[in-house]
């Protein structure tokens, strides 16, 4: 059957491509559901995917419902509309959901503070006082608190721990970094928070009330937060991106992001969102509670009137000229995506059992290019001419709102964004010169984008940092640009450092071996940036084979963990002795193009040195 199935799909290609050679990109686009299956097969053939869940949704029902491809490569069985999927973070969704359905019935307010409502749920908040903590920056990720920590996302027990243990098991990532209200980071404890919220209130279990107000009413029968009799059965093996199954993740924060669920199911959910809380006829949600989850409300660029971003566990996505509405997710081996058009009434659920975001990507292209190709394009907001705030604008600027706070001193170097004004719009690239988006201005401080028309960018003053710029959900400082290329400066010169010590090292020490090198100061100049220049190659090594698995090597203590925090250790020190050794060294006797190269090369490292331990990378301990 599945030979006939693949001749069958190859003969319709072939019927869809006769006229390859005359056509144009947009003329080959999938013109019925038929061929964009075909389409979607041929990209899960060249990325290798093992299997797609699919839910193609209008207003009045689903019209294409399944799967593609295999439940698992070991048996051979092949996967259907009944098989369960590992949505991810789509689960945040849920969430947002019940939060609203008990602010309809009077029993939460989205700016009711987490203080009053949970004060034995420990964070740190500096700008108590005067930026409390909401339960709306629970779900719209803008409590300032950093990303999860490697021990949070490392744990994976059996049984799984109740959601108020997970709370307490690693409570330091619940750090406010700024303001709460202001900016927009995303973090997976924030959602986990408000779950316990609805426990709170309801006195259920989160996944109980979830299955009883939102599951079994919109016959979402498969969904489940945990691992059951159905998943046993009907689970896809999910894969690694080195082609093996991926063991089960019971995931510590399960409200955001544990959910397995079938495509058939996974079509209820797009259907409730198209029809504006309705399902078979019965109102579930008011619409008015959709729409407060489709607006961003509650950072400072969104009072300021930027539309584009993220909501209460919904946000704002692109295509050509049109908005979607979407949350995607993703677990260990699989990645999902789920994504409407409120207005024409379209949308759709893609869930992969591997992690390849190229596929996902252009999956999701052929879909929302077939969802669109009769759709008139929306119109857009008026533009306004330039003025000479919006020249103010132009300038380097980098991000202050990471969502791991670890990456910040990357950020800062390599993030730069480079702002200009070109033919009467705003230009945003990298610093590299990659391809610029464009917006044009609608007032002196909003920019719509140039494609869709949707506000995605302000220029606002942050309580905290003063004049910045947001973009979508990135929130920019202005840096002088003498600062950008000195840390470039900086940076290239520390690569050619370490390159340079250790090929020289090559040379002198054989000669070292061979007796022709003397001992004392013309050796302790060599020998300090060496060893600083092997422990930085040393935390890059590391790092890299850390991340191919950065929960079992560097959320717990093992070789990579204490090998990172003994490489920053180690290269902070050599960087000391190094400069210390030269300083002592000035007036002893011996090749000062030798001493020289020593000198440069241990300066650059204590700076760099000094640059790191500002940021809290010497001594890191992932693990913690």
């Amino acid at each position: 059957r599945r030979r006939v199935n693949r001749l069958a799909r190859a003969c319709l290609l072939l019927a869809a491509t006769t006229d390859l050679c005359l056509a144009s990109e947009d003329d080959a686009s999938p013109a019925t559901v038929d061929e964009l299956i075909v389409a979607i097969e041929t990209v899960m053939e060249e990325k290798d995917v093992p299997s797609v869940g699919l839910s193609l949704v209008a207003a009045d029902g689903p019209y294409w419902t399944g799967a593609l491809g295999l439940t698992d490569r070991e048996s051979g069985r092949e996967a259907s509309a009944d098989s369960m999927y590992r949505v991810g973070s789509v689960s945040k969704m849920f969430v947002s959901l019940a939060v609203l359905l008990l602010v309809e019935e009077g029993r939460l307010s989205l700016d009711a503070k987490l203080a009053d409502l949970a004060p034995e749920i420990e964070y740190e908040n500096a700008w108590a006082d005067t930026h409390p903590i909401r339960v709306v920056h629970l779900l719209e990720h803008t409590t300032g608190w950093d990303d999860l920590h490697l021990p949070e996302y490392a744990h994976n027990v059996t049984p799984p721990v109740s959601l108020r243990e997970g709370l307490a098991f690693h409570p330091h990532s619940r750090t406010s970094r700024w303001a709460p209200g202001t900016r927009m980071s995303y973090c997976n404890s924030g959602p986990p928070v408000a779950a316990y919220l609805v426990e709170k209130i309801t006195g259920q279990d989160f996944e109980d009330y979830v299955k009883e107000n939102f599951f079994d009413v919109l016959g979402m029968t498969s969904a489940t937060y945990l691992v059951n009799a159905d998943y046993r059965e009907h689970g896809v093996t999910l894969y690694t991106a080195e082609g093996q199954p991926a063991d089960y993740w019971h995931i510590i924060m399960r409200p955001s992001g544990a959910i397995n669920v079938s495509p058939r199911d996974m079509a209820r959910l797009v259907e409730f969102y198209l029809n504006r809380g309705v399902i078979d006829g019965e109102r579930l949600l008011g619409e008015a509670s959709l729409e407060r989850m489709e607006t961003v409300g509650s950072t400072t660029a969104a009072r300021a009137g930027q539309t584009g971003g993220y909501g209460l566990s919904n946000y704002s996505s692109r295509h050509e000229a049109w908005t979607y509405r979407e949350h995607n997710g993703g677990v260990i081996g699989g990645i999902t995506e789920l994504a409407y058009l409120p207005d024409a009434g379209l949308g759709h659920a893609i869930m992969l059992s591997n992690d390849d975001r190229s596929a996902l990507r252009e999956i999701s292209r052929l879909i929302r290019d077939f969802e669109t190709r009769n759709l008139d394009a929306p119109p857009k907001p008026a533009a306004i001419d330039i003025t000479e705030a919006h020249r103010t604008v132009a300038g380097f600027y980098v991000p202050i709102n990471p969502r791991q706070e670890a990456s910040r001193f990357l950020d800062r170097v390599f993030d730069v964004h480079r702002l200009s004004i070109e033919d009467g719009q705003l230009a945003h690239r990298g610093l590299f010169g990659d391809e610029a988006t464009y917006f044009f201005p609608v007032s002196d401080s909003l920019y719509a984008r140039a494609e869709s028309g949707l506000i995605e960018a302000a220029s606002v003053i942050d309580p905290v940092a003063g004049p910045v710029l947001s973009i979508g959900n990135r929130v920019l400082k202005p840096v002088a640009p003498a600062i950008v290329y000195l840390q470039l400066l900086v940076a290239l010169l520390w690569a050619l450092a370490i390159a340079s010590s250790v090929i020289y090292f090559l040379v002198w020490g054989v000669r070292k071996l061979r007796g022709r090198l003397g001992k004392g100061a013309t050796i302790r100049v060599r020998v300090w940036p060496l060893v600083a220049s092997l422990a930085a190659l040393a935390f890059v090594g590391l790092f890299m084979a850390g991340v191919t698995d950065p929960f079992a090597r560097l959320g717990v203590v093992s070789v990579f963990s204490l090998g990172l925090f003994l490489a920053t250790i180690v290269f902070a020190v050599a960087a000391v002795l190094g400069v210390v050794a030269v300083v002592r060294s000035r007036s002893e006797p011996m090749n000062r193009a030798n001493y020289w190269h020593s000198a440069a090369t241990s300066l650059t490292h204590l700076v760099v040195a000094v640059y790191l331990a500002a940021f809290g990378v010497i001594g890191i301990m992932t693990w913690t």
